[in-house]
């Protein structure tokens, strides 16, 4: 377990997404975040305080994480002097990076000097089993998304704050490094060796009572050429029976990859259900996320009410509106 509160690294963030491993931690767990830590030319803010180690520890900061997710998941050089003044200074370093904290000799020297602990979620801690297919008890709920980071994680956390309010049985099931830094477990799927990915979704989410619902964190996208992977032991590891599609609408192009366009919600719906129908014949689609971050409150309601129109499923901004609509529509399978 992570000792908290937080001080949120931000580094030197290209951009607000790249940044979302803290944005996540600070909009569901605010409580644990006491504000952020920014290098020159960081183009990410939290609108929280600035601090640096000093400030963080007198106000009280246990953990510095590494809340910025550069594309390959890497440690940044200019980063390994900031981590050093905060292991001195008797903090611990929480990481969901591919590049460990614990193959940083220095970092490693300074946290035994210090007595600190290196802490990296994003190395698997369980032996997964190879997937079986065989049919669990319980229910289960996937996001899948149009592209990467277009709020799959936020819908399934949205979901299972509607569904507790409700009195309905829920459990969100963290597959990536912000849901397992917000939760404090979970699957770090993306480093997990291929063949065990869908039995490792298995493992996570057990035979259960019949009217429990796990919602499944999603990762990645069918369509995106560098993470469909993920994607598809996710399904075939959940056996999903209901899907949420995700989507942000003012993309230019699939994330990291200018050459690709993003499809459209009705080619994700039946791409993902013709995946996930493989594993359980009766899945369903039941509603739809669309992340209006970016768009006004007229633009956005026009958006989302054209939508549910066009696709005839409802269509919400979970963050914004919160996730009642999508909770009834599990309510009533």
């Amino acid at each position: 377990m992570l000792n908290t509160p937080y001080l949120l690294f931000l580094g030197d963030a290209a951009d607000p997404l790249s940044a979302k491993v803290a944005q996540g931690i600070k909009d569901w767990r605010p409580d644990f975040s006491v504000g952020q830590l920014r290098l020159p030319d960081c183009k990410a803010d939290l609108g929280l305080p600035d601090l640096s180690i000093d400030e963080a520890v007198a106000a009280g900061a246990k953990t510095l994480v590494v809340g910025v997710a550069n594309r390959g998941g890497f440690i940044s050089e200019v980063w390994i002097k900031t981590f050093e003044e905060a292991l001195a200074a008797g903090m611990d370093i929480a990481s969901g990076l591919h590049n460990l904290l614990r193959d940083q000799p220095s970092l490693v020297a300074m946290a035994e000097k210090h007595g600190r602990q290196l802490i990296d979620v994003r190395v698997p801690t369980v032996e997964y089993p190879i997937a079986t297919g065989v049919k669990r008890t319980g229910k289960r709920c996937l996001a899948v998304g149009t592209d990467c980071s277009v709020g799959k994680m936020y819908t399934a956390l949205a979901m299972e704050k509607a569904m507790h309010a409700k009195g309905m049985k829920a459990s969100f099931r963290a597959t990536g490094q912000t849901g397992i830094l917000i939760t404090g477990g979970g699957v770090p799927l993306d480093a997990v060796i291929a063949d065990f990915m869908a039995g490792s979704v298995e493992y996570l989410t057990p035979p259960n009572d019949d009217d429990h619902w796990d919602l499944i964190e999603g990762q990645g996208s069918l369509y995106h050429a560098s993470y469909s992977g993920v994607t598809l032991a996710l399904i075939h590891g959940g056996a999903p029976d209901a899907l949420v599609l995700c989507h942000e609408p003012t993309r230019e192009h699939m994330r990291g990859l200018p050459d690709y366009q993003q499809p459209s919600l009705q080619d994700l719906r039946d791409t993902a259900l013709t995946m996930a129908r493989i594993v359980n014949p009766a899945a369903q689609v039941i509603g739809i996320s669309i992340n209006t971050a970016a768009l006004n409150d007229a633009d956005a309601n026009t958006l989302l009410q054209s939508t549910e129109q066009e696709m005839g499923l409802p269509t919400v901004d979970p963050f914004r509106q919160g996730a009642d609509r999508l909770a009834d529509a599990l309510a009533a399978m």
